[in-house]
């Protein structure tokens, strides 16, 4: 099973930089730990909360968002893939695109819908 959210924005004319950077700013003050990279298909950004269960559980999973596209017509994912000890240099490999959203199992999806539609209905704003 796959849980990923897509969100596609035309006629918004939004600076996507911008845009990667307020969502940045977002999950920072929400207590993540943010790392982010510009990849020939757009911006990556992967966000992951610390914590010993977290950590147990989960150790190599994070949430990860893709923007791809032009300020007038782009597209938003939110998922989850897997962390990147160095996203900026993954960005560069072809890997990076095959592991960036993962099939995850019921109770880990079910764990991940409350954080990713706060984080979509947060970038609905940002877009306006």
């Amino acid at each position: 099973m796959v849980a990923e959210k897509v969100r596609h924005y035309q006629g918004k004319n939004v600076n996507l930089q911008a845009l990667s950077e307020k969502i940045q700013d977002y999950l920072k003050n929400d207590k993540y730990t943010v790392q982010a990279a510009n990849t020939p298909s757009g911006i990556v950004i992967q966000a992951r909360k610390g914590g010993i269960l977290r950590d147990i559980i989960a150790a190599e999973r994070a949430l990860t968002i893709m923007i791809s596209g032009d300020p007038n017509n782009f597209t938003v994912r939110v998922g989850v893939g897997k962390w990147k000890q160095n996203l900026a240099v993954a960005a560069a490999e072809a890997i990076l695109l095959t592991e960036l959203f993962l099939i995850v199992d019921v109770p880990e999806m079910l764990w991940n819908v409350e954080i990713e539609n706060k984080l979509v209905k947060q970038i609905d704003q940002f877009v306006g």
